[in-house]
């Protein structure tokens, strides 16, 4: 029993702990619910006291209770103390610095009424960037008795993007303000630097009515409601294309290229978007979101109306609300703004279309080719690239860019379209920014006719264009040199490369910063009606389409662009199923009426008038279009008086350019590998006997050593080109000797060819040198005599022991003399054909070398049939066609055809094929004797 009492009073003790325990955590917790509840009212009170202000506060009755308890009153003496200085403050200058900061910044601040620049179309020509802010109303801190009122505005172009916040009580307001901006914005610039884009997800028309009469000048483009994705994706192409053309010199933004270079390259395009306050489509809005993260650097302005989004760029929003209350994220919740008046509906029309007026009369006005010209001559720099104006739109220069990024350019038009004057403008605006030292050019004109030939020093003026150092001209039926220009600019590319690998970069930018003593200039060679150049199925074709397409693939990289130019392009049978070639051509420039040189489905050169061209970036597709008016830079006083400017001021070092004309027959006289022969001891002499088509403009030349086979055959009925043949060969042999050194005998049995033997024979014996004229009467006895004596010194060693007198046997159509030498000699038994044979055979070893003429290939053979053709190692065959020669050329299968003052030369001691020769006008240097 006793143990039973004992336990149950453990257990109220027990209990009695616990419950004294209890109640003392429950009163703890109430004492911390109170701290916690009064610390939860301050901060709900100060939350309020800060959304609301200290103001509000007070005159709020349902404040009343909390504004009179001790323990919150503290905190609003505070915020009205704070309240009362920060009001100080601002009523002592705040609204006089806005007002100052708006005024400077924001066109028509001060306060200027609308008579004052609504209708007047703007004059900025955005040479300096756009102003930082734009005027939309006047603003008024909540408490009116302390504060006055100060202008308000918004970022805008170039700035940030306008959110404007609405219902459909307020839209007409918001529609009111934006009219009001983008005019201000379009009376502040000159007509055609801004650009507008309306597009309303509610209606086709009606949105912005006052500013339709923008749309006849092209300044505004109304856009379907249900194409939202053409405008955006029209934007983005836009985007894509700035950065790639215009932006290419690492400058962030078209702001930033202004303040450079102190030119708006671009027009700014300002798209409302009018929406009803609902979600976009997930794909819409992320396009919308990329266009407004990457558009203001590319002159792209959104102002957007009651559209639910969320950018992640500079983004200002104007909120209207039912009251008729106005915020704005730039003034702040506690400052109401009030918008400027709306404009008048009857001057708004009137307005827009005194801008429009204004851009079209401007338009109007014919682009000069002095437009096209800088200020400074020379003052740019080639290392990325060569950069132009070529025209205008709009008022705006249209440029020309040729580059890493865009390297070669194609142009396209038919006959009487203006692809000459398109390129003397293309090329006048580029040598007059471009020195020498920056830009070189090689210039061919395939069609007949002198085109470029001005480039180059004339009989009338001397002048020439310092940055050409090669010019062709009528080489319609001169393939080879376009040929030979191709492979000049791949050895160009070759050299190249090889100097960007030892300075170990990989393109010209970079070799011209490791090289800075190098010359590196840019290269642009502009082949007009070049699918001459693809004319014919043959070996010219078949290299120049290789060629083409390794210069064109690599050449970028290396400073190397080309510029062509035809009137058709499909029809070059070499580049079918080739369309890598031309997909190097980035940029396309189309001319009125041309076809296919743009995408097919970019019809916009058949729209355009004379004297424009579509100048297009992106490989043709209608997106890169700009349309250009281009200046006449033909006439008179236009590219001409540049060109003497330019020549005046050229580097003392710089040579005259290389004229390649087709028409043209060089005098031997007048070149360079003639003028500077002299006698050379030690060394074997050089015939020359025609000028290789090569852009070097050198002279075909036949070494005449003492080793079998050095003698050289003309073949051909034209009596002109064969005695040049034979004239150059025999006059430049002359001039490596010295007076008396070498014999000279000259073998004439065709009578017509006897003025050109005796006017040879004269010049050689003005030069001091032996001659003896042989005619028909005197041959066979010098053929036999001369290999009798040949033949004795061959067999008596001769030849190697003591040094032999050269001595030149010219023979003038020697065929007609095979009746004679055909018939054998009674005691001998040799005819005079078995002499020609052994003077050929024996002869070169022994210095005697053969220079002969024979009228066809076929008496030439019938002439050799026991042999001794072998011994002929060169040969240039004139009015001869190309299966007649397989035989002489190793059996090779020759393409070829006759062609007026040209002939094909081949030495098989040196060529793998035969080559085009010119031969010379020899009748000057027959004539002038030996110095």
């Amino acid at each position: 029993m006793s143990k039973k009492i004992e336990r149950r009073a453990r257990i109220g003790e027990v209990f009695g702990e616990f419950h004294d325990a209890v109640a003392m955590a429950l009163g703890a917790a109430r004492q911390e619910h109170t701290v916690a509840e009064a610390q939860h009212r301050r901060a709900e009170f100060e939350l309020t006291l800060r959304k609301q202000g200290i103001r509000a506060v007070q005159a709020d009755p349902a404040f009343a209770g909390q504004y009179a308890d001790p323990a919150l009153r503290p905190l609003a003496e505070h915020a009205l103390a704070e309240h009362e200085q920060v009001f100080a403050q601002w009523t002592g200058n705040g609204p006089a610095t806005l007002a100052e900061l708006v005024r400077e910044h924001a066109p028509g601040s001060a306060g200027d009424h609308w008579e004052h620049w609504l209708g007047l179309p703007g004059t900025h020509d955005g040479s300096v960037p756009a102003p930082g802010l734009w005027r939309i109303g006047s603003a008024r801190i909540e408490d009116a008795s302390l504060a006055e009122e100060f202008p308000a505005a918004v970022p805008l172009l170039d700035h940030g993007h306008l959110h404007v916040l609405s219902d459909h009580s307020t839209r007409m307001h918001a529609e009111a303000l934006v009219e009001t901006l983008v005019l201000r914005a379009l009376s502040y610039f000159q007509p055609g630097l801004v650009q507008v884009h309306v597009w309303d997800t509610g209606q086709f028309t009606g949105s912005l009515p006052g500013l339709y009469p923008l749309a006849r000048a092209g300044l505004l483009t109304v856009h379907d409601p249900s194409r939202l994705q053409d405008l955006l994706t029209e934007f983005s192409e836009h985007i894509r294309r700035v950065h790639t053309r215009i932006l290419v010199d690492g400058h962030a933004s078209l702001r930033a290229l202004t303040t450079a270079t102190g030119k708006r390259s671009e027009p700014w395009r300002i798209a409302i978007l009018f929406g009803n306050r609902e979600d976009l489509d997930d794909q819409l809005r992320q396009q919308l979101q990329r266009v407004a993260r990457n558009g203001l650097a590319c002159g792209i302005q959104l102002i957007m109306v009651d559209m639910r989004l969320s950018v992640n760029s500079p983004l200002e929003t104007v909120e209207l609300h039912r009251d008729g209350t106005v915020t704005a994220s730039m003034t702040g919740e506690h400052a109401t703004v009030t918008l400027d008046d709306p404009l008048p509906r009857d001057r708004v029309p009137v307005a827009c279309g005194a801008i429009a007026d204004a851009l079209l009369e401007r338009r109007s006005r014919v682009c000069t080719f002095a437009d096209l010209l800088p200020e400074t001559r020379w003052a740019e720099h080639s290392a990325t690239g060569v950069s132009a104006p070529i025209g205008r739109s709009d008022g705006q220069d249209v440029l020309l860019h040729l580059g890493d990024s865009s390297p070669h350019a194609l142009i396209g038009g038919p006959s009487g379209s203006g692809k000459t004057n398109f390129l003397y403008a293309m090329l006048g605006s580029l040598t007059a920014r471009y020195s020498p030292d920056e830009l070189e050019l090689y210039v061919l004109d395939f069609k007949e006719g002198v085109s470029f030939a001005q480039f180059t020093p004339g009989r009338k003026d001397p002048s020439w264009l310092p940055h050409a150092r090669l010019v062709g001209v009528n080489v319609n039926a001169d393939r080879e040199f376009g040929l030979a220009l191709l492979k000049y600019l791949a050895d160009e590319m070759r050299r190249r490369a090889e100097a960007a690998k030892r300075h170990e970069v990989t393109k010209l930018e970079e070799l011209r910063t490791e090289d800075p003593e190098g010359r590196w200039p840019r290269i642009v060679a502009v082949i007009d009606e070049f699918q001459f150049l693809f004319a014919e199925r043959d070996a010219v074709t078949n290299q120049a389409a290789g060629l083409l397409e390794d210069v064109a693939r690599r050449g970028r990289s290396q400073g190397i662009h080309l510029v062509l130019s035809s009137q058709d392009v499909s029809g070059i049978e070499a580049f079918w199923g080739k369309p890598a070639i031309f997909e190097q051509f980035i940029v396309r420039i189309a001319l009125p009426k041309a076809r296919r040189v743009l995408v097919d489905t970019n019809q916009a050169a058949i729209e355009i008038p004379r004297r424009h061209a579509v100048i297009n970036h992106d490989s043709g597709v209608r997106h890169g279009n700009e349309v250009a008016r281009i200046p006449d830079a033909t006439s008179r006083g236009t590219f001409d008086a540049l060109q003497v400017e330019l020549w005046q001021r050229r580097p003392a070092h710089l040579g005259e350019p290389r004229l390649f004309d087709g028409d043209h027959v060089p005098a031997l006289s007048t070149v360079e590998d003639f003028r500077l022969l002299e006698p050379r001891r030690g060394r074997p002499p050089v015939a020359l006997l025609g000028q290789v088509i090569d852009v070097a403009g050198s002279a075909a030349g036949v070494t005449l050593a003492r080793t079998p086979g050095r003698n050289i055959a003309a073949f051909g009925s034209v009596l002109r080109d064969a005695t040049s043949v034979l004239a150059a060969a025999t006059l430049s042999l002359s001039r490596q000797h010295l007076p008396g050194e070498a014999r000279f005998t000259l073998v004439c049995v065709a009578e017509d060819a006897r003025p050109q033997a005796e006017t040879l024979t004269c010049a050689l014996k003005d030069s001091g040198n032996e001659v003896e004229l042989i005619d028909t009467d005197g041959v066979r006895a010098a053929l036999d005599a001369l290999a009798a004596d040949l033949g004795a010194r061959a067999a008596s060693g001769a030849g190697n022991n003591e040094p032999a007198r050269p001595h030149y046997l010219v023979l003038y159509a020697i065929d007609a003399a095979y009746p004679l030498l055909e018939q054998k000699d009674p005691g001998t038994r040799q005819s005079g054909v078995d002499s020609l044979k052994q003077i050929l055979k024996h002869g070169p070893e022994l210095a005697t070398h053969t220079i002969g003429w024979w009228r066809s290939v076929q008496r030439l053979k019938g002439g050799f049939l026991g042999g001794g053709i072998e011994d002929l190692g060169a040969w240039v065959a004139l009015d001869v066609h190309g299966p007649d020669l397989s035989s002489l050329a190793a059996g090779q299968l020759i393409s070829w055809s006759p062609r007026p003052r040209r002939g094909l030369f081949f030495d098989r001691a040196e060529h793998a094929r035969p080559e085009v020769v010119i031969p010379f006008d020899t009748a000057e240097a027959s004539g002038e004797g030996q110095p």
